[in-house]
């Protein structure tokens, strides 16, 4: 991931940790993809496969928004880049849970991931007051 960051960016601890959920959330998906591309007995596909996908998407989507709340002149603007990584944050969290009932070895390491959304969560908070 190579963003244009003002140098400051990369020290906010709230931008460290969603890069450290993209990585974890992209390890956690690829593992979980082996155990899920399988075709069920009747010939379906998993559909649980698809929910690995958004996990990674979806945290993928943090840190542009981190960054696009950062560079903006705007308090209305801002709000909506905050609106947004709730939003993100949200589906992040309840697509981890509908993963830890998937048929995965994997979905033992989805609690790690839910732990680290919550400490990104109050990081968030604390650095949209600060904005």
């Amino acid at each position: 991931m190579n963003y244009n960051l003002p140098s400051h960016l990369s020290e906010l601890p709230v931008y460290r940790k969603a890069m450290d959920i993209i990585m974890l959330s992209r390890s956690i998906s690829t593992y979980l993809n082996h155990d899920l591309s399988y075709l069920n007995s009747d010939g379906t596909e998993d559909s649980d496969i698809y929910f690995s996908g958004d996990i990674v998407q979806q945290s993928t989507s943090l840190a542009p928004e981190i960054i696009n709340a950062e560079l903006e002149r705007h308090s209305d603007k801002k709000h909506k880049h905050f609106e947004s990584l709730d939003r993100l944050t949200s589906k992040l969290y309840s697509n981890c849970r509908r993963l830890e009932h998937s048929k995965s070895n994997g979905k033992d390491y989805l609690p790690i991931l839910r732990g680290e959304l919550k400490k990104f969560r109050r990081l968030q908070r604390n650095w949209m007051m600060t904005l």
